[in-house]
């Protein structure tokens, strides 16, 4: 009987740990931020060009808003509206762990986008999140659960945190108040669409920082190479950038189809905008 309750205390404390680190059964990040197993990506990377997210009409699914739902014994209510929402509190941030993971509402997430985590705002949903401690503000999608360490109401993606100015110090004191899209369209200059057409996908001509030599948007991975194969010279036809696939052997074999090299940040920023209109197609950027 010792020995069976010593098992069960070990089965219960790994699944607690577990939860900790992500929720992976439901693809989405628990929100660990910097400390908990998590880290920035492998090399510095420079965020003073990158853009904002910007505030447009999107219609809540039934994915990433299942309410209530129960996370380390504490159940949750997902708002029916994030109208007027404000909130102050302790903001974290999640980067390479997570990823190239699913966020809860099926997305891939990327830690160079302007994303983040929630426990209660509906998704998808704008907000505008201030840093009380230097002043700087960024404007990201939540698209994701979390952070459900402690006390903090938010998790910033790497890239957003960094913006902030917080990355190195892995929390901050943030303002959060959510951004009615009809608003900030009718206050600001709305970003360009992009249409994809027949001939090739447009990029920007402004000049931008350079991005490095080794900077790509993954549009696919598949364990068959047939299918990596038929997905490349898909997009072979609509974009002047190079589409390869590279294949990774461990743990398994994975075929990832890649577009660019991209050394042009403006361009990058275009070319997953324009990307990402294509059917099926959710590019998400890698440094290979």
């Amino acid at each position: 009987m010792k020995i069976r309750f010593k098992s069960l205390l070990f089965a219960t404390l790994l699944s607690a740990v577990w939860l900790l680190q992500g929720c992976g059964g439901s693809g989405a990040s628990s929100g660990g931020g910097y400390g908990y197993g998590d880290g920035p990506p492998p090399k510095d990377i420079d965020v003073s060009g990158l853009p904002d997210a910007v505030p447009r009409h999107e219609s809540i699914t039934l994915a990433g808003n299942k309410s209530p739902y129960t996370v380390l014994g504490k159940t949750y209510q997902v708002m029916p509206s994030s109208k007027g929402f404000r909130q102050r509190g302790l903001a974290s941030w999640y980067g390479n762990k997570f990823h190239g993971r699913h966020t809860s509402n099926g997305e891939v997430y990327s830690m160079y986008e302007m994303t983040a985590a929630h426990k209660t705002l509906p998704i998808p949903c704008y907000v505008k999140v201030t840093n009380l401690e230097n002043g700087r503000s960024v404007v990201v999608r939540v698209n994701d659960r979390g952070p459900f360490h402690g006390d903090r109401i938010i998790d910033l993606s790497y890239a957003a945190a960094k913006k902030l100015g917080y990355s190195d110090q892995g929390t901050a004191k943030v303002e959060v108040s959510v951004i009615d899209p009809a608003d900030y369209q009718n206050n600001t200059v709305t970003a360009p669409q992009l249409t994809p057409g027949p001939a090739m996908l447009p990029v920007a001509k402004a000049v931008a920082a350079e991005q490095d030599s080794n900077t790509y948007l993954q549009v696919g991975a598949f364990s068959n190479q047939l299918a990596a194969s038929h997905l490349s010279q898909r997009l072979a036809g609509v974009t002047e950038y190079p589409v390869v696939v590279r294949q990774e052997s461990s743990p398994q074999p994975l075929f990832k189809v890649l577009v660019g090299p991209v050394t042009d940040q403006l361009k990058l920023v275009d070319l997953k905008a324009a990307l990402g209109r294509i059917d099926n197609i959710r590019p998400f950027i890698v440094y290979d």
